[in-house]
């Protein structure tokens, strides 16, 4: 905080050689909060003025919005400059994120090599292991002495991502092993890659879902993958903080669904009005049609309310306690399915526990809320054995479709996040009224005739 407010007094009384110090000292992610926090005018100075390596680290934790302000304000020979100190995979997600004419304008000021590796990203399917690949890496040759291979990381290290994890290929990108910098250092100078390195490697394919390289980093806690293609050739690595990136957006993607909202990824306050209204406007349409059923079934047991009116006081208990019941089950299994720790086989065995689970839970509600009804609140029994039986019943059945219809989404290959929140509360809404209505029915003598 006070490394800031010397910044702006630096920067108010144009001693920008001073601000330029202080800046520098900073690590880059703090940098480039401070500047999106700051007017646009200010934030363009202190981002020249930054030292050319630590901008670039700076640009890769800016906001697309960030971005996209410097990108246009910045002349073709800074805007070069710059492009030549980014990583490929961060100039390929900027390139995705920019609108068509910021892109047209990166891509003319990047070389040549960059362009081609760019477009060759870009091709990749969108949640691909290959749209997420990084093309910079350390390469070694299995018959490099160790004191070889060091050197040889000397030299690519400065452009690479990470040194930490070095792949051994043949002379037509073969994939034949890895090995860590730090069995290198430990190694004797004098010992050959190919007897150190590890040749049962884990990779992944550049067509795989992302997901699955996500599920290798968490099983093996690995800080890069190796990205083959279709004949084995390495084709890049996927490294930890774009794995880290990727399950932030699916979490993030997961709520938005999980809320009835379609998925997107710029920030709130930096989204206009009419694109988060149309993100939202289709699942509120569709659930607010969805709802008309429920105001068909009020409306078929009209009469029926006209004679017994008390039970229109317990209609939003059962189908609150039901949307509810049925959430709490999705929203465990939506996540089980995330982790890996549920899988569409285990559909069988989630549906029995649900269900055990439904039948304590509802039991002690339907208790507490007949003792409430006929005990406390002195009302008919009839009606308090109608409200008990119809929250046992409504209860079972909602933890039971809360728990299967993620199930279901995803053996359908659909995100399980779309059957959350929203969508299991209308249909459970709609199932608890018909149970309700029915058991008034049954239990309400002056109703069954």
């Amino acid at each position: 905080m006070e490394s800031i407010e010397i910044i702006l007094q630096n920067i108010e009384q144009k001693n920008f050689v001073a601000a330029k110090e202080v800046l520098s000292s900073m690590n880059a992610p703090d940098i480039a909060s401070f500047l999106c926090d700051v007017d646009s005018s200010t934030m363009l100075l202190l981002f020249r003025i930054l030292p050319k390596g630590l901008a670039a680290e700076v640009f890769a934790f800016l906001s697309p919005y960030t971005q996209q302000l410097i990108v246009s304000s910045f002349s073709d020979t800074e805007l070069s400059t710059l492009l030549q100190s980014l990583f490929v995979d961060d100039l390929a997600d900027l390139i995705e994120e920019m609108p068509s004419n910021v892109a047209g304008k990166i891509l003319k000021n990047a070389t040549e090599d960059t362009r081609k590796i760019v477009n060759q990203i870009l091709q990749y399917p969108e949640n691909s292991t290959g749209s997420i690949l990084t093309t910079e890496y350390i390469k070694l040759k299995k018959n490099m002495s160790v004191a070889e291979a060091l050197e040889n990381i000397r030299k690519q290290g400065i452009k690479t991502e990470t040194i930490y994890t070095c792949y051994i290929t043949d002379e037509n990108r073969f994939l034949q092993g890895v090995i860590s910098l730090r069995d290198l250092v430990l190694a004797d100078q004098t010992h050959i890659i190919g007897d150190l390195m590890t040749t049962d490697v884990i990779s992944v394919n550049t067509t795989d879902d992302r997901e699955i390289a996500t599920e290798i980093f968490k099983k093996y806690d690995f800080i890069a993958l190796p990205v083959v293609d279709h004949e084995k050739r390495l084709v890049g690595i996927i490294t930890v903080d774009d794995i880290i990136d990727v399950l932030e957006e699916e979490v993030t993607e997961d709520f938005q669904k999980m809320a009835a909202i379609e998925p997107f990824d710029e920030k709130y306050l930096e989204t206009p009005v009419l694109s988060l209204a149309k993100h939202r406007i289709f699942w509120l349409m569709f659930l607010m049609l969805a709802g008309t059923v429920i105001s068909g079934i009020i409306e078929h047991f009209t009469e029926l309310l006209q004679k017994c009116v008390i039970l229109t006081a317990f209609m939003p208990i059962i189908m609150d306690t039901g949307g509810n019941s049925g959430n709490q089950a999705s929203t465990l299994i939506v996540r089980g399915l995330g982790t890996g720790d549920i899988h569409t086989s285990d559909f069988l065995k989630v549906l029995w526990k649900e269900l055990r689970i439904a039948v304590l839970v509802a039991s002690v509600l339907s208790v507490v809320m007949f003792i409430k009804n006929f005990i406390l609140a002195r009302k008919d029994f009839a009606v308090s054995l109608t409200v008990s039986c119809s929250l046992v019943v409504s209860i079972i059945i909602a933890k039971s479709i809360g728990s299967m219809l993620p199930i279901l989404a995803k053996k359908l290959k659909l995100d399980p996040a779309t059957m959350a929140s929203p969508m299991i509360t209308t249909v459970v809404d709609i199932i608890s009224l018909v149970v309700f209505f029915s058991f008034a029915k049954i239990f309400i003598p002056e109703l069954s005739t």
